[in-house]
C-alpha cells in the first residue's frame, strides 16, 4: 500500500516516464489511483502495477505481448476493465511510454466520445 511519500514518489516518477506524451495527475480511486491526462482517464495503477486504457483498435498490441486484463472480484463474480498491463518498456523508455499513453489516451477519447453520444440518443428517446 503506497504512503502519501510513495505516492508522491511515485506520481513523480510516472510524470518523468510520460514527460514526452505530456503532463498527468493521479487521483485516489478504490485501493488504487487514477492516471489523467487533459482530465480524461487513461491508466490506472492497482498493487503497485501500471495499466493502460484498450480498446477495439489498441488491445491487441497488449494482448499480442502476453499483457493481462485489470481484473478484480466482485460478489464472487470476476469482473475486467478494458485496462491492460503496460509494458515492462513504458517504465524503461520514454519514447515508448509516450507512443503507449498516447495510444491509451485516445482510447480513452474514443469511450468518451461513444458514452457522450449514447447520453445523447438516451435523453432524446426520453424527450
Amino acid at each position: 500500500m503506497h504512503t502519501q511519500t510513495s505516492l508522491d514518489e511515485f506520481a513523480q516518477h510516472l510524470n518523468d516516464v510520460f514527460r514526452l506524451f505530456g503532463p498527468i495527475s493521479l487521483h485516489r480511486m478504490f485501493s488504487g489511483y487514477g492516471i489523467y491526462h487533459d482530465g480524461i482517464m487513461f491508466g490506472l495503477i492497482s498493487q503497485d502495477t501500471l495499466y493502460l486504457k484498450a480498446d477495439a483498435e489498441n488491445s491487441a498490441a497488449f494482448r499480442d505481448q502476453g499483457l493481462s486484463q485489470f481484473e478484480y472480484v466482485r460478489q464472487g463474480k470476476i469482473i475486467g476493465l478494458s485496462y491492460y498491463q503496460a509494458p515492462e518498456i513504458v517504465l524503461e523508455d520514454a519514447n515508448e511510454a509516450a507512443l503507449w499513453a498516447r495510444r491509451s489516451f485516445e482510447a480513452a477519447l474514443r469511450a468518451n466520445a461513444s458514452k457522450a453520444k449514447s447520453a445523447r440518443s438516451q435523453h432524446r428517446h426520453e424527450t
